[in-house]
């Protein structure tokens, strides 16, 4: 099967990327993935003669051009990027340094934005193309210990949405997916964890921790399940603006949003009490 079409996605040594680049390459999708060592571009390479693996730190801002620029010219057209490149940060706000939320934006939103600005100008001037941001359950929601994360992931819902609206009438669309718990290292290796110092939050923090630890490698969600939704996504002839992931995801994500929908109402009265 031979699909025509070329994908760069971010991170494609394990989890959703892994997962995606195995049903592209066996959808006929030529596959461009970012790895990190000269040892995962040779694992991913081996997958398919339609594997390309390009060695690249995604906050390594100054290398993404010129690597983008790289693949276009001989590889070819880039007609979708998938921004995967991600972790989770474990720790909470008041125990966690700032140089852990730097790191968090550095890979979820700059690293994301950088590849978006580098694919961009390729893609406008063909009138075509397709960005698909992984973001999060976590940027809809959120839980006591993730703060950092939860604020990476509400960044790039919001980035993805505007500039979805800058794009459109380019070609381009923009799609932020956003996985609920799914079978990856997202919570095992994967997690970057701040040590604890402060006991007080033991009581909040302690039973979400244990519960993350104990369903780690037995959650619904099937990352092969998901990339088959992503491409379905990503071949769709009106591509979603958002698209949630998991039977969890959803359940939580609209009881979010009755809850706000309620508290605004109740607010309503003080709320129109400020016009002029």
């Amino acid at each position: 099967m031979e699909s025509g079409k070329t994908l760069l996605i971010t991170g494609v040594s394990s989890g959703f990327g892994r997962a995606l680049a195995q049903e592209a390459l066996a959808a006929g999708y030529k596959v461009v993935g970012t790895v990190r060592t000269e040892q995962a571009k040779s694992d991913f390479e081996s997958l398919s003669e339609r594997a390309f693996a390009r060695v690249l730190d995604v906050t390594n801002f100054d290398a993404i051009d010129g690597v983008v620029s790289e693949i276009d010219a001989n590889v070819g057209p880039i007609d979708a990027l998938v921004n995967n490149a991600g972790y989770g940060h474990e720790g909470v706000m008041e125990e966690s340094p700032l140089s852990d939320l730097r790191r968090q934006f550095d890979v979820n939103v700059f690293g994301a934005v950088a590849m978006m600005k580098a694919v961009l100008p390729f893609m406008r001037r063909r009138r075509r193309g397709h960005i698909v941001n992984i973001t999060s359950m976590g940027g809809y929601i959120t839980m006591p210990g993730i703060t950092y994360y939860c604020g990476s992931k509400f960044a790039l819902e919001g980035i993805s949405e505007a500039l979805g609206k800058e794009v459109e009438s380019f070609g381009i669309a923009v799609t932020a997916v956003a996985p609920g718990s799914f079978r990856t290292d997202w919570a095992g290796r994967s997690m970057v964890r701040t040590p604890r110092s402060i006991p007080v939050y033991d009581a909040i923090f302690d039973p979400i921790r244990k519960a993350r630890e104990e369903k780690s490698g037995k959650q619904l969600g099937d990352p092969q399940k998901a990339a088959r939704a992503m491409l379905e996504a990503i071949e769709a002839d009106t591509p979603p603006k958002h698209l949630l992931l998991g039977s969890d995801a959803l359940g939580l994500v609209r009881g979010k949003l009755a809850s706000l929908e309620d508290e605004i109402r109740e607010w309503e009265t003080v709320t129109r009490s400020t016009d002029g």
